[in-house]
């Protein structure tokens, strides 16, 4: 399987997700906060504001109103959805600075930045976009894999990374879920919240509504959920995602406000309950990534700041096996923001103790909407092990964590 490495002009990233020391730096003594300085980055990111994916909107789903046309192909980054990345970026740049990252004007010397997308167009794209905001004029290769292949660590699934036993996969989700029926029915309100902001008028409903089933896959690798969640969780990302790019204003769809927006996210988030949150789920959607964090923790050397740039499943998946619930400004609590990125930051003490301290970056719609430049930092506690200075988790915790609670 083939590297592939792309050339954009301008660099870096912003957000972060871990990186590198030895495993016998365990923490002697109290270290204090001041003391602790961040050695490297890595950033998990979701690829930014994209047009809605065939299929999305179930067939069959009835408005009031004609859908927003779109400016970019079917599942393509848009211009807009690019602007607000390079906003990002900028206001990462400026956070890396401040760490001494990077130099303030100064291209980052070769190997600082690591900078590696899924193999979909919005990513690579979004990957580029980063790059222009966070290293203006900078050449800094965005690394992906070849057309049409399977890149394990963003599809593992797919590229089958670990055994998959569908069968215990179903009995993780259900355990989880409580039942996949049983879930359909705790988001009655939202469904109904959701057939009013489609505006049919139907007192039925305005969309399919099959009843919830879950299945092992054709091809057994894989797991096949059919019902209201999965029919709605799509459309409520779509809601959000022409909001965010600024097609509803002056539209009826204009009535599907920030407010309602982060009501029918919960059920966008309700799909990583099935897909990504569920022990046995998780620990196979995120374990490449975790290896690859790891490798990044426990080597000498290494990038100083590394950008991986792939999907909401993933953020989610990464997320369930650290512990820790993504919530921002602006969504649905489990839901992944556009542009988000789940960051942890390897610290230092001034004895060599080493910890790590994980952030969730976001920009709400609204934000991503206007082409705001600015954002939310949200602090992630790691439950099992967040006892370090400023809720840290030693390295040597984290790294048994991830080898505890992922596969392949």
């Amino acid at each position: 399987m083939t590297g592939r490495i792309t050339r954009w002009t301008r660099s870096l990233a912003p957000l972060a997700l871990l990186l590198a020391a030895p495993l016998d730096a365990a923490p002697r003594g109290a270290v204090r906060p001041h003391e602790l300085r961040v050695e490297r980055v890595v950033a998990l990111v979701r690829h930014g504001v994209r047009a809605p994916i065939p299929g999305e909107v179930p067939e069959g789903t009835r408005t009031d109103a004609p859908w927003p046309r779109w400016p970019v192909a079917p599942e393509r980054l848009t211009p807009h959805g690019a602007r607000a990345l390079r906003n990002e970026g900028a206001l990462a740049r400026r956070w890396l600075d401040s760490l001494g990252l990077t130099a303030r004007g100064r291209c980052p010397d070769p190997g600082q930045l690591s900078v590696w997308t899924n193999t979909a167009e919005r990513t690579i794209a979004s990957g580029a976009a980063l790059v222009e905001g966070l290293v203006p004029g900078c050449v800094v290769p965005v690394g992906h894999r070849g057309p049409g292949e399977v890149d394990p660590l963003f599809e593992p699934l797919r590229a089958g990374a670990a055994p998959f036993d569908p069968r215990a996969a179903i009995e993780s989700i259900q355990a989880y879920t409580g039942g996949v029926e049983q879930m359909a029915d705790r988001f009655r309100p939202q469904r109904a919240e959701l057939d009013r902001a489609l505006g049919c008028g139907d007192p039925a409903g305005c969309r399919p509504d099959p009843p919830a089933t879950l299945r092992p896959s054709a091809d057994g690798r894989a797991i096949e959920l059919s019902g209201p969640i999965r029919d709605v969780s799509g459309t409520a990302q779509v809601l959000l995602l022409q909001y965010a790019e600024g097609l509803t204003a002056r539209t009826p769809w204009a009535r599907v406000d920030a407010a309602a927006l982060r009501r029918l996210g919960a059920l966008h988030a309700a799909l990583f309950d099935v897909f990504s949150r569920p022990p046995y789920m998780a620990a196979r959607q995120a374990g490449p990534l975790a290896r690859r964090i790891e490798e990044r923790l426990t080597a000498r050397d290494g990038p100083a700041i590394e950008l991986l740039v792939g999907h909401d499943t993933n953020v989610t998946a990464l997320a369930a096996v650290l512990g820790v619930t993504l919530t921002a400004p602006g969504y649905a609590a489990g839901d992944v923001a556009p542009g988000g990125a789940l960051v942890l930051e390897l610290l230092r003490g001034r004895a060599g103790a080493r910890f790590v301290r994980a952030t969730y970056r976001t920009q709400s719609p609204t934000q991503l909407r206007r082409l705001a430049r600015g954002g939310t930092v949200t602090r992630l506690a790691i439950p099992s092990c967040a006892g370090g200075p400023e809720r840290s988790c030693p390295l040597g915790d984290v790294v048994r964590l991830l080898r505890a609670r992922t596969a392949g």
